[in-house]
């Protein structure tokens, strides 16, 4: 049966009152949570408007429907026009207080938690801000675990989200739009940036990048992303997520720009860089030696994660003489019973690893844990005691992969090119690894987003950003200067 569809974002509010509520319970194919309560306020015809479920009871008592009451009893009115004129105007019924004058944003505003008012002989609604539907609380982010840093985290409500980043920067610089996308969600979307810190072009391109979406529904950060990313699609993603509001505030202080999604906790962070894989909150709240130390670490658990399976491969196969006699005659013993080939085996091995941790993922918390426990310790067991796969390969395979959970938010790329790696490496030797090394880091340093390359620090090379990227200098040296995207669109 084929869905009815009705064309009313443009239409105009009737003046009469039974033409609007008829129009309205159409539009709304008369939806069992559509509230509408019809009552005379000096004489005048009204209704008010909600939809169940998402306004507070008690708030919209108290603020709306009681001084409305008590105006009734008070005040007299010739027309619809002199009464909502005198409640827009003269009573502070709520803080937000949008109007409507079609059908569109009438229905948008009852579907977003607000009160509207109409009246007979009006072709004007009046909304009020009294929403009060559950939502979850102000918790610990899930990704991006600091120890010293804040401990609070981005929500599903847009509005939350805003007031957590204008707690941290009370600055009249830090600027919020607000707008809708999706032509059927009808979803509320926020940008937000530092109005002294940002170009204007590049808003003006994000904008522009938005207004090309035609998507009927927004339910996470993954529908807008693609579209800010450009044509061309690198590698690497050029734009970042993050769920910490401190996070976010540091970016915004280099120029950057957040979009704010109702209905996931992760804001889309425009541009991205690609050394911002290694760095987290608590680099800042350590001494600069220990974060230097750990930094370095990650970037060789980078190159861990990426490289090892493929370069042990090629060794192995194309160039044993790398390995010295005594770690050599321990590989051939252990290899010389496996059946399988040493790429097959590492390609089985990654894929199996795969397996269990989908597994682990999609599964209730309350058995994800014993699939691993039951993958690991049994099946891993039983393919080395078996001889199916050789403990040197095993070995390789989990240090490699315990590495890529240093940098998580690379996660996606390690787990591909990893594959693409052993494949070169175990075909071509270490040629087809540096081959393939060479086309990696060539995408890479040629990448850019909204004029800013995502190499930028490293590639175009900038000195005074290299403080937080080779090392994290301490606070009295950084404070002179660091990354800005206008630095870098301006070369």
């Amino acid at each position: 049966m084929n869905g009815i569809k009705i064309d009313f974002q443009d239409e105009k509010l009737d003046i009469s009152l039974d033409k609007k509520l008829e129009r309205i319970k159409k539009i709304a194919s008369d939806s069992s949570d559509l509230l509408i309560n019809e009552v005379k306020i000096s004489g005048i015809k009204t209704a008010l408007i909600c939809c169940e479920g998402m306004l507070s009871t008690s708030t919209v008592t108290e603020l709306v429907l009681v001084p409305l009451t008590k105006l009734g009893n008070t005040e007299s009115f010739d027309s619809a026009e002199g009464l909502l004129g005198h409640i827009d105007g003269s009573m502070l019924l709520s803080v937000d207080r949008p109007k409507a004058d079609n059908y569109g944003d009438t229905v948008r505003l009852i579907n977003s938690g607000f009160a509207v008012l109409v009246a007979d002989g009006s072709g004007e609604a009046l909304a009020f801000g009294v929403q009060g539907y559950s939502t979850r609380g102000i918790s610990e982010p899930t990704s991006g675990q600091n120890i010293m840093g804040a401990h609070d985290g981005f929500t599903e409500t847009v509005r939350t989200n805003m007031s957590l980043i204008r707690r941290r920067m009370k600055s009249p610089y830090l600027k919020f739009e607000l707008f809708v996308m999706g032509k059927r969600s009808h979803t509320d979307m926020c940008l937000v940036y530092m109005r002294d810190r940002v170009p204007e072009k590049l808003v003006e391109d994000i904008k522009k990048s938005l207004g090309r979406v035609n998507l009927e529904t927004i339910l996470s950060s993954g529908y807008i992303r693609p579209f800010l990313e450009p044509a061309r699609n690198g590698i690497f993603e050029s734009t970042g997520v993050t769920e910490r509001p401190d996070v976010l505030c540091s970016k915004l202080l280099e120029g950057r720009v957040g979009v704010i999604i109702d209905g996931t906790p992760f804001v889309i962070v425009v541009p991205r860089l690609f050394v911002e894989n290694f760095q987290t909150m608590d680099d800042y709240c350590s001494r600069p030696y220990y974060t230097t130390f750990i930094r370095w670490i990650k970037y060789v658990a980078f190159f861990t994660a990426l490289l090892l399976p493929g370069v042990y491969t090629a060794l192995a196969i194309h160039h044993p003489e790398s390995f010295s006699r005594p770690l050599f005659s321990i590989l051939m013993e252990a290899e010389q019973n496996a059946p399988l080939s040493l790429v097959t085996e590492s390609v089985i091995v990654l894929i199996m690893y795969e397996v269990i941790r989908e597994a682990g993922i999609r599964l209730p918390s309350a058995v994800g844990g014993a699939v691993s426990i039951v993958s690991g310790l049994i099946i891993g067991d039983a393919a080395v005691d078996s001889g199916i796969i050789s403990t040197p390969m095993l070995t390789v395979i989990a240090i490699s992969v315990v590495s890529g959970f240093v940098i998580p938010d690379l996660d996606h790329t390690v787990t591909v090119f990893r594959f693409l790696f052993l494949i070169a490496g175990g075909f071509f030797g270490l040629a087809g690894i540096s081959l393939l090394g060479f086309v990696l880091i060539s995408d890479l340093c040629s990448q850019e987003n909204y004029g800013v390359p995502v190499m930028a620090s490293v590639s175009p090379f900038s000195l005074n950003a290299m403080r937080d990227v080779i090392t994290r200098s301490g606070f009295r040296r950084m404070q002179n200067g660091g990354f800005t995207v206008e630095k870098f669109r301006q070369r």
